[in-house]
């Protein structure tokens, strides 16, 4: 039987008349990495909050590590690394004094080399203050804090935001390390598609509080397709074909975003539609995302399961 870390149902948040989350259900099994996209202000921190019980939902329930995420006890807490945009820290402390600190809390779990060794990597000094530290270096203290003790679950909300291409393949190197201990589990928000693709093998899109794709990432990437159709005379009337998102058009070609549309049913739609040629356009994770998550894609609904 699978086991699920992280649990949700009908999970809901209206903040006064205003819906940021609307019914949520979501299961990510043990050592899943799971990216968490979707556009500002799609739901995605909300949600986050009210995994971790730092909100009340409005209705349904969550559940992280067997436990609500209304009653998180100091034990299950300590299972859990949270790491939020921004890296707050003491900024008093040096990086010694922030490790002795938090190690203080978690002293059964703490992992003194691995930290030390994280910072090493990093080119970070034991003496340096967090207030001299860029935001790059804060986000790199963050993470060594927080993958010390070695949780079981890391939830991690756009963690990479601001941060330069060097520093954010440190970071990412750094989640890695603990993608490789067995059995850990990862939810990653992040703005950054590549980033979200090299690490994740599961990959969840929130649009405006509704969950609209929930399978593993290489169903994702195959799923959602460009098609460019180019026709000898004009456009067919009627556009009608399995899985259409939305289309754009001129005068002799159609572009269309199908999503979990066969080949053979779009050569089908080219032959009976009177196209002349037409041909798959390639997309990284960033394009797809963009296009299905894209304002012409809501004037008809779609929410896309694997199959």
């Amino acid at each position: 039987m699978t086991e699920f870390v992280l649990e949700t149902q009908g999970l809901t948040k209206f903040y006064g008349d205003k819906l940021a989350l609307d019914h949520i259900d979501l299961k990510i099994p043990r050592g899943c990495v799971c990216g968490f996209v979707g556009r500002n202000g799609s739901g995605k921190t909300t949600a986050i909050k009210l995994l971790l019980g730092f909100l009340k939902p409005t209705a349904g329930s969550s559940r992280l590590l067997g436990c609500d995420s209304q009653d998180l006890t100091p034990a299950i807490r300590q299972r859990i690394g949270y790491v939020a945009e921004g890296h707050r820290l003491i900024r008093w402390m040096t990086v010694a004094e922030i490790a002795k600190f938090q190690s203080a809390f978690l002293s059964q779990q703490w992992d003194s080399k691995f930290f030390w060794d994280m910072i090493d990597y990093f080119g970070l000094s034991k003496k340096q203050k967090i207030k001299h530290l860029s935001n790059g270096q804060r986000a790199q203290v963050s993470l060594a804090l927080t993958l010390a003790p070695n949780p079981e679950l890391l939830i991690m909300d756009d963690p990479t935001l601001g941060l330069d291409a060097a520093i954010r393949r440190q970071f990412l190197e750094g989640m890695i390390e603990l993608i490789m201990r067995q059995g850990r589990t990862i939810l990653f928000s992040s703005h950054i598609l590549g980033d979200i693709e090299r690490v994740a093998d599961k990959i969840v899109v929130i649009d405006k509080g509704v969950i609209r794709a929930d399978c593993s990432l290489e169903q994702f990437r195959t799923a959602i397709k460009k098609v460019k159709f180019v026709f000898g005379q004009t456009l067919p009337e009627t556009i009608d074909i399995e899985g259409l998102l939305h289309f754009r058009h001129s005068d002799k070609e159609l572009e269309m975003i199908l999503v979990d549309t066969a080949d053979e049913k779009i050569a089908e739609w080219a032959k009976s539609s009177g196209a002349t040629d037409y041909q798959a356009i390639n997309m990284n994770l960033e394009d797809q995302f963009i296009e299905y998550t894209a304002p012409a894609g809501r004037n008809k609904p779609f929410v896309w399961e694997a199959k």
